[in-house]
Parts: C-alpha cells; structure tokens; sequence
C-alpha cells in the first residue's frame, strides 16, 4: 500500500536517461528498497538503470584478476548478474556513451587497465556494478502512476561522490522543501 501522494511539481518529471528514479519510502521490494537508480536507456523496448547504492563485498580484481584493482563494485540491479557495466567521468580515457553532464555509460577495460596501471583515473572518477535493474516496456510508467518512484534530474555529486549509504537521502533532497520530510522517515511506519 502506498501511503505518499507523490504527484507534486517536481514529480511530473518523465523518465530519461540520465534522470534518476528515487524509490518511494515504503517500496517494499527487496531489491529496490530505499535505491536510487541511474537511468540509461529509456524507450520503446524498456529501461535499463544501474542501482547507486547497492554495495557488494566484491573488487574489480575479483572479477578481472588482469585488472588487479580495489575498485569496488555495485550490484547494479537483479538482471543479468554475470554482466559488468561502468558509469565514468573520464570519455577521454574510457569513451562510452554520454548519459548526461559529462557521465558516460560503457567504455574500454582495456583503457580502464591501461588508466589504473598509469594511475590516470581516481575511485571517485568510476562506478562499476554486477547485473542491472530493467523494466519490460511500460512497466515503468505503470509503476510511476503507483507512485512507487520519483524521477529527478541526476547529480554527478550523488554518482560519484556520495557514499552508498547517503545516495537515497542525498537523492531526496534533490526533489527540494516539499520532500524534504521523505528523508527521515522510517522503513517500517508501523514501527515509528
């Protein structure tokens, strides 16, 4: 049950990439629970968005010994968890498709190997996640008229620069005054 009407001026925002979804207060789905999903591609096929605050115990190392790094990695979504994706800052180096304000989608492991053995990107230049979240077509905008997420207009700061912990919150106050209240408000209302 959806308690908010979340049909404010800020939410008449429509889905596209480089927008964000920011998941309602009580959306009760475990894999999407409080997240905040980068959104890149939107059209008539479907969605595809990575998760910015679903952390994993995993490295790049672990996955690609070749690339020995610490960098770490984001579970991105429940789709395909045997795919790897980046979100980066850094076309010259790692090209990619342009998102929005200069984050790019996708690019070269070969030229992110050759970047971390010259010491030529920083952690908070790179996002990488295991799998996907996807949306089927219309499923999204079935579930926007559920009220069950609110679309903002994206913020490098909460891509690359807010610890996972701190990215719904931070994502929030985006949306400004109105919402402002969302941000604390508990997982479980019952238990307030």
């Amino acid at each position: 049950m959806n308690f908010l009407n979340l049909n404010t001026q800020t939410n008449k925002l429509k889905p596209q990439v480089g927008r964000l979804l920011i998941a309602e207060p009580f959306l009760s789905d475990p894999n999407f629970a409080r997240s905040v999903i980068l959104i890149c591609e939107h059209n008539e096929e479907g969605t595809i968005g990575f998760a910015l605050n679903r952390t994993t115990e995993l490295t790049l190392g672990d996955l690609l010994p070749e690339l020995y790094t610490q960098l770490k990695v984001y579970q991105g979504g429940p789709v395909q968890m045997d795919t790897l994706h980046m979100i980066h800052r850094i076309p010259k180096i790692l090209d990619g498709n342009e998102l929005n304000n200069g984050v790019f989608w996708g690019g070269s492991y070969e030229a992110l190997q050759e970047a971390i053995m010259n010491k030529a990107c920083k952690p908070t230049d790179i996002r990488l996640f295991i799998g996907y979240s996807g949306w089927s077509p219309g499923q999204l905008e079935r579930e926007l008229l559920e009220n069950s997420w609110i679309v903002a207009d994206m913020s490098v700061d909460i891509l690359f620069e807010t610890e996972p912990e701190n990215v719904w919150k931070q994502a929030i106050s985006l949306l400004g005054h109105d919402y402002a209240y969302l941000a604390n408000m508990p997982t479980n209302p019952q238990l307030n």
